[in-house]
């Protein structure tokens, strides 16, 4: 059943549950962000209405500065700003911002440990017909190995709010990911978030009466990230009709890790599942490996991109294609299960 201390959007299960691109939600928060500190501006490569930083231009025109197509001059133009004082927002589409500048981001930004949120946009495969050279399957792995760097992947519209505005209030430098087409809302605006903290948005009854922390108490624990966590949350139900005994975790801070909630994840599951449109290697799911690995090794199974590069279709094609779909969740649990 649905976390009640979640709040979440009670029409999740529904087939008319309401869409909303999660960029957005980020085009929103930095509204709100602006209004909150005039510190905060706004850089961008040639990608205003993609990255949704239209609304802030025109409200906040002598905030803004548009770099063009130049993703390395972007990184050095924030990172100057932000030695002065500033918080800067630059985007463009993941595919360039960090894929492009990764190392002007590194260097100048990360190594000088100055406060600017780097915004990518139109990543995964969910990006549809641009193809592979625009779907961004790497940028969580490229972001999480950057040492000082803040990895944050929104669920939904709401939380990419919420991320925006929050992220906007540090000194850290941040990388957060964006999709690009409308995606189920999942959480409301009473949903609780924090940077650093994992939410269990997923829960059912335990299986067995006992103290916590009993790997019999569930069957299977599933780690999602980003707009796929409303496909776990379907299978979740499935499988709970089924009988079995499942916790969903939205894991939006892929860096600082929640490695408290992880470990007890895994002591209360015994087997995990991690779903996320990313390639599998290096991205959400090898840091939960990492952290299970160190402190409570049970079996995982791992949804993401198999060593590919992405390709045109629609988004719903691709999803599927790529092994990301509802059925491949739920065919990865029914196997890890099977692995305790």
């Amino acid at each position: 059943m649905l976390n009640p201390s979640q709040q979440l959007n009670p029409k999740i299960f529904d087939s008319d549950v309401e869409q909303v691109s999660i960029r957005k939600g980020f085009g929103e928060g930095l509204l709100k962000a602006a209004q909150m500190d005039k510190n905060v501006v706004g850089l961008c490569a040639d990608l205003i209405d993609s990255t949704m930083m239209t609304g802030f231009k025109q409200m906040f025109p002598d905030r803004f500065i548009e770099i063009g197509i130049a993703e390395q001059n972007l990184a050095g133009v924030a990172s100057g700003m932000a030695t002065m004082g500033k918080i800067p927002f630059m985007t463009s589409y993941a595919m360039f911002s960090p894929g492009r500048n990764w190392e002007q981001i590194r260097t100048t930004i990360a190594y000088n440990n100055v406060p600017v949120k780097i915004v990518g946009s139109h990543a995964g495969v969910s990006v549809g017909p641009d193809g592979g050279t625009h779907q961004a399957i790497e940028d969580i792995a490229l972001m999480r190995v950057i040492p000082r760097m803040v990895v944050i992947s929104p669920c939904d519209a709401i939380e990419a709010c919420k991320a925006t505005i929050a992220i906007a209030q540090t000194q850290d430098p941040t990388y957060i990911r964006l999709i690009r087409g409308k995606t189920p809302i999942i959480t409301t605006d009473d949903t609780p978030f924090e940077i650093g903290k994992a939410q269990i948005m997923f829960k059912s009854m335990p299986a067995h009466a006992g103290q916590e922390g009993q790997d019999s108490n569930f069957n299977v624990g599933i780690i999602a990230t980003g707009a796929l966590l409303h496909t776990a949350l379907k299978v979740a139900q499935k499988l709970e009709a089924e009988g079995k005994k499942v916790i969903v975790m939205n894991l939006a801070t892929i860096k600082p890790l929640d490695t408290d909630a992880i470990i007890q994840l895994a002591n209360q599951a015994g087997a995990i599942v991690t779903v996320e449109e990313h390639q599998i290697a290096g991205g959400m799911g090898s840091a939960i490996a990492e952290c299970i690995a160190s402190h409570k090794p049970v079996p995982i199974e791992f949804i993401g991109v198999k060593d590919q590069f992405g390709q045109s279709g629609t988004p719903d094609e691709l999803i599927e294609h790529y092994g990301m779909g509802e059925k491949d969740i739920y065919v990865a649990a029914c196997k890890v299960m099977l692995r305790k």
